[in-house]
């Protein structure tokens, strides 16, 4: 089964996607098996969910970050050590990165890695009905993929009729696609705050304990082996049409070398030849990374060291660079003001020229000010001048390709790397270094601060998009490490 996979999708956002994911891959480590996952599209929270709360390697498939041969190599080195790969879907199936177009969907997704589909469709209320919903999924692209169903908020006494409606609904219209199983309605489904960070042990445990009991009813509810099946055989089928056997990627990397926040310096552990040590911000406040990020930065050889800015007293020694990813420091802010020796230290770095990224939330701890959502306002690290403040809406959100206006450290004038934006903060000093437009290229808006060897703004880059942007901040972190 090595390499098989599935994608679970839905008709829409909010079909229980990322519940109904964490349950299979629990019901999978039940049954003694290895899974991996994967999500659809930028998203970090349910990668972490993956991660943290079931210890399931996770990664990102986006279309739109990276080509298709790219992926397909990201894929086949990730799904190539587990049982089963169980990848989430984003938004609807069909939803791509403009409005009305299927690029970088889920089924975009799907369609490039050949991956079978199961469709996760709401029985709530509907019977003969529910069929023309899945007729239009299946029917509005010649191979839509979908191999199976799956009925969400469905009771047991129900399904075995609706599985038979449905099956002999689609079979007379030339559809041999099998109900699956179904998801009953249970609090073990139902995830109400996607606003942590997904560190603290407490919310990772309790988290851990829903999705446990979400993988003991789906044990129940859903035919695994038929899943399996299905994935098997859509493996077999691609692997007849290969011109050569497929190699493995190297195993998937461990998520964290080490819990960060001990209070204390964090003492670097080296390993290869001659890496390069770079510090790497990871607490509650401060979670947010790509895992092709870590890893193309270790391919060029950084070695990660990770602090708390939160409980850390300064940066850790020796460090030839720093990344402050996003994160949720809107709501630590009196914790990171008091932790003001971390502050002086970033701050000293920063200004003796220790290259920096800093994204979204990272770019926001290195203002002068943070106000929080109830009003209080905070001193942060002060490196760049202005004020963070809340906004009760999404800002600039989605996808942008950054182009740069001038030659900076790492990026050089007229070149582009692809990014994301997702905050309901703003602030009044976003930086003029860059200008970001969004796919259709129907906005523009100048964003991103070049300050000595910072490279900070909202924007999440994606380095495999620009790998000399990788290159060069390595190698000016070289550099550094060895003053």
């Amino acid at each position: 089964m090595s390499g098989a996979g599935l994608l679970i999708a839905a008709p829409a956002s909010g079909s229980g996607k990322t519940a109904v994911t964490c349950g299979l891959l629990t019901a999978f480590q039940k049954k003694g098996l290895h899974p991996a996952a994967c999500k659809c599209g930028p998203d970090y929270i349910d990668p972490m969910f993956h991660r943290e709360a079931l210890g399931v390697p996770s990664e990102n498939l986006d279309l739109f970050f990276c080509g298709a041969s790219q992926m397909k190599e990201l894929y086949r080195r990730h799904a190539g050590q587990a049982d089963i790969t169980l990848c989430e879907g984003v938004m609807g199936y069909y939803d791509g990165i403009t409005f009305g177009s299927w690029e970088a969907s889920s089924y975009d997704v799907a369609k490039t890695l050949s991956l079978p589909v199961i469709l996760l469709v709401s029985g709530r209320g509907a019977a003969l009905s529910i069929v023309p919903q899945i007729l239009g999924m299946l029917s509005f692209q010649e191979d839509s993929r979908i191999r199976g169903i799956l009925l969400n908020r469905v009771s047991k006494e129900l399904f075995s009729r609706m599985k038979a409606l449905i099956e002999e609904a689609l079979s007379q219209r030339g559809y041999k696609i099998p109900v699956v199983g179904y998801v009953p309605e249970h609090p073990a489904f139902s995830l109400e705050s996607r606003h942590l960070g997904l560190v603290l042990p407490g919310e990772i445990r309790e988290l851990g304990k829903q999705f446990s009991k979400a993988g003991e009813i789906l044990t129940e509810t859903v035919d695994l082996d038929l899943l399996l099946q299905i994935a098997a055989q859509q493996q077999e089928s691609d692997a007849g049409n290969e011109s050569g056997p497929q190699e493995k990627g190297p195993g998937q990397e461990k998520d964290c070398e080490e819990a960060a926040g001990s209070g204390q310096k964090p003492q670097i552990r080296i390993s290869g030849k001659n890496p390069v040590p770079i510090a790497v911000a990871r607490d509650e406040a401060f979670c947010f990374y790509y895992q092709e990020n870590i890893r193309i930065l270790k391919e060029l050889g950084c070695e990660p060291v990770y602090f708390s800015p939160l409980r850390d007293r300064g940066l850790p020694e020796g460090i030839g660079g720093l990344l402050l990813g996003g994160g949720y420091p809107e709501l630590y802010g009196r914790q990171l003001e008091e932790n003001s020796s971390m502050r002086a230290s970033i701050k000293d770095a920063l200004e003796r020229g220790l290259p920096c990224i800093a994204e979204c939330g990272g770019f926001l701890y290195l203002l002068e000010k943070l106000e929080t959502k109830d009003q209080g306002i905070f001193s942060m690290v002060g490196f760049l001048p202005g004020r963070a403040f809340p906004t009760e809406k999404l800002g600039r959100f989605g996808y942008i390709l950054l182009e740069a206006k001038k030659d900076g450290p790492f990026l050089k004038k007229g070149e582009t790397i692809r990014g994301h934006e997702f905050h309901y903060w703003d602030t009044d000093n976003n930086g003029s270094a860059c200008t970001a437009r969004k796919p259709n290229g129907a906005r523009w808006w100048e964003c991103v601060h070049e300050e000595v060897m910072l490279f900070g703004g909202f924007p999440h880059l994606y380095l495999p998009s620009n790998r000399n942007f990788a290159r060069r901040f390595v190698d000016t972190c070289r550099k550094r490490a060895q003053l």
